[in-house]
C-alpha cells in the first residue's frame, strides 16, 4: 500500500492514477484527511482500496464513533492504538464484525510507532524494551478479538503463526536512508519474516519517478533486493 502522504488533493489523486497498476491500496492520514475530509477518502477509493490511518486513540465510545465514520466515508482498512486498551479494542472488534457484514473491513491496531527506539520512548514506557511492549500489546489485540496489526518489520518474527494481519511501515530499499523511522528493513526482508502488507510512502512519492520506484518495490518484494 503506497502512502500518500502530500498536501493537496490534486497531488494524492494524481500519484494514485499514476501506481494504480502497483498499488494493492493507499493509505490516507491526518495531512489530507483533514484538509479535503471524506470526499478525497470516496474518490480515492474508486481507484484502489483506502488505508484510512489517523491512529484513534480516546475513549471507546468516540473510537466507535470515529471509525464508523472512516468506513461511512469508504475506507476499506483503518487504524487505531492498540495502546486504547481491552474493553476498547473489544467493542471495535463487535464493530469491525458488523461491518464485515456490509463490505469487507479491517481495524489495525498500530503497536509501538516505528519511529520510536529504546532511546527515544516516553519516560513511562521505559520499564520494558521496544519487543516486550509490542508482544504485550499484540497479545492484547488477540484477546479482544481483533487480528490486524501494525508493527515495524523488526516485530515480524514474533508473530507468524499466530493468524494475525501483519501490516508493516519502515520498508526502506536502502536501510541507511531511514528519514526519521528508526525500525527499517528491506521489502524482501520484511515478506520474508512474514508480512501481510507493506506501507511505503516516502521512498515512491518522494522519489525523481515515482512509478520506477514503485517498480522498484514490488520487485524487491519478491527477488531479495
Amino acid at each position: 500500500m503506497i502512502a500518500l502522504d502530500v498536501d493537496s488533493d490534486e497531488q494524492a489523486l494524481s500519484l494514485a492514477e499514476d501506481l494504480v497498476d502497483f498499488a494493492g491500496g493507499y493509505k490516507l492520514g491526518p495531512r489530507l484527511i483533514h484538509r479535503y475530509g471524506p470526499e478525497l477518502v470516496q474518490k480515492i477509493a474508486k481507484i484502489a482500496p483506502v488505508f484510512v490511518d489517523c491512529k484513534f486513540f480516546d475513549i471507546p465510545s468516540t473510537m466507535e464513533s470515529a471509525v464508523q465514520a472512516a468506513f461511512e466515508s469508504g475506507a476499506s482498512l483503518v487504524t487505531v492504538h492498540a495502546l486504547s486498551g481491552k474493553e476498547a479494542l473489544a467493542r471495535l472488534s463487535d464493530l469491525e464484525q458488523k461491518l464485515n457484514k456490509i463490505r469487507p473491513f479491517r481495524i489495525l491496531c498500530v503497536t509501538i510507532l516505528t519511529s520510536w527506539n529504546e532511546h527515544s520512548f516516553p519516560a513511562n514506557f521505559k520499564q520494558q524494551t521496544v519487543e516486550e511492549h509490542v508482544k504485550s500489546l499484540v497479545d492484547l489485540v488477540q484477546d479482544s478479538g481483533l487480528t490486524g496489526v501494525v508493527c515495524s518489520p523488526e516485530e515480524l518474527e514474533f508473530f507468524t503463526g499466530k493468524n494475525l494481519y501483519l501490516v508493516t511501515p519502515g520498508i526502506r530499499l536502502d536501510q541507511n536512508a531511514k528519514d526519521d523511522q528508526k525500525r527499517t528493513k528491506t521489502p524482501f526482508q520484511a515478506m520474508k519474516a512474514g508480512a501481510s502488507v507493506l506501507v511505503v510512502g516516502r521512498p515512491i512519492i518522494g522519489a525523481k519517478d515515482p512509478r520506477q520506484a514503485a517498480m522498484e518495490i514490488s520487485l524487491a518484494m519478491v527477488a531479495g533486493s
